[in-house]
């Protein structure tokens, strides 16, 4: 009994703050796996967050631009098959890309480029190589056709026109952007 007394006058004698904020061995491991198990899902997730963002906020030093290595003054009215490469990096990968464009003035001359994927199934078009039709891109994977200026020939299976290449030139020589825009059209 004497000793039930003399702590309650021990405890008498503390500031009430101090007796309230007493922690128990329970709650002292439970803050003190919480705390890991944050630090720990914190290291996991932000390599990830980091590899998600990251290329999207690089800036990017390069143009949209890629020279093709044809000079302006080569540029004609008849379709040229143009080959262009280029780097291309998706996130940490680089690779190098290598294009197509048909490329020709048309009768304003202004310069047209045109992808050569089919709008059919993607296959790759041809200018003037089917001999009933003469003048005429053609995709020999189901008859395609389209016309010179790109725009699919109708009651053939291509589903719209041809793409189009952005252009400008610098120096004399053609530069055009590294993926072609959809024109529109049925």
């Amino acid at each position: 009994m004497k000793e039930n007394q003399q702590e309650k006058k021990l405890d008498a004698n503390l500031p009430e703050n101090e007796d309230k904020q007493k922690i128990t061995r329970r709650q002292f491991l439970s803050y003190t796996i919480m705390g890991v198990s944050g630090f720990m899902a914190a290291a996991t997730v932000m390599p990830m967050l980091r590899f998600a963002i990251d290329p999207v906020l690089k800036a990017s030093a390069s143009s949209d631009m890629v020279a093709t290595g044809l000079k302006e003054s080569d540029i004609t009215s008849e379709p040229q098959r143009v080959t262009f490469k280029f780097e291309q990096v998706d996130g940490w990968y680089s690779s190098e890309v290598t294009q197509t464009a048909w490329v020709y003035r048309d009768d304003n001359g202004e310069i047209v480029a045109l992808s050569p994927v089919c709008k059919h199934l993607g296959c790759n078009v041809d200018w003037n190589t089917n001999p009933k039709e003469p003048n005429r891109f053609f995709c020999p994977c189901h008859n395609g056709l389209y016309e010179k200026d790109g725009t699919n020939v109708p009651g053939t299976p291509p589903r719209g026109p041809l793409d189009r290449y952005d252009y400008e030139i610098k120096d004399g020589i053609l530069y055009l952007s590294m993926r072609a825009k959809p024109t529109g059209g049925m």
